[in-house]
């Protein structure tokens, strides 16, 4: 189907669009984290790349990513149009994953990150961040 838009209007139209970031993803590893009676963590850091989830007296910054948009290579598919452009972005969006880890690690925080297809495995996911909690 051809666009009603020309490329200029619609990079307008998209532009306007704001995202409401993983909320859906985030509130799945809440519930789990308050079913499972795990305590002391926040949201809403400000700490480089802005962590999902933050356990302050710990120092661990947590990051629950989307299969989709940080490229989880068991899930991740390359749509069938502009794939150079997704190629670029999903790219551009891992390396940033690695260079906020990076960041994070050189101010004394240990980083986790899980992917959201993974929160479907709980047993997984609390051994996990059980075994980083200590």
């Amino acid at each position: 189907m051809t666009d009603v838009f020309t490329p200029e209007e619609r990079s307008r139209i998209m532009a306007r669009i704001r995202s409401r970031g993983n909320r859906t993803t985030e509130l799945r590893f809440v519930r789990l984290l308050k079913k499972h009676k795990i305590t002391g963590w926040r949201r809403g850091s400000t700490l480089p790349g802005k962590p999902d989830f933050v356990f302050r007296k710990e120092r661990i910054a947590i990051f629950v990513d989307g299969d989709f948009w940080h490229g989880n290579p068991r899930r991740f598919r390359i749509p069938d149009s502009n794939v150079k452009y997704w190629t670029a972005k999903i790219d551009s969006n891992r390396r940033r994953d690695l260079e906020n880890n990076r960041k994070l690690r050189k101010l004394g925080w240990r980083v986790r990150r899980f992917w959201e297809s993974a929160l479907r495995d709980e047993k997984t996911v609390l051994s996990r961040l059980k075994r980083a909690l200590g």
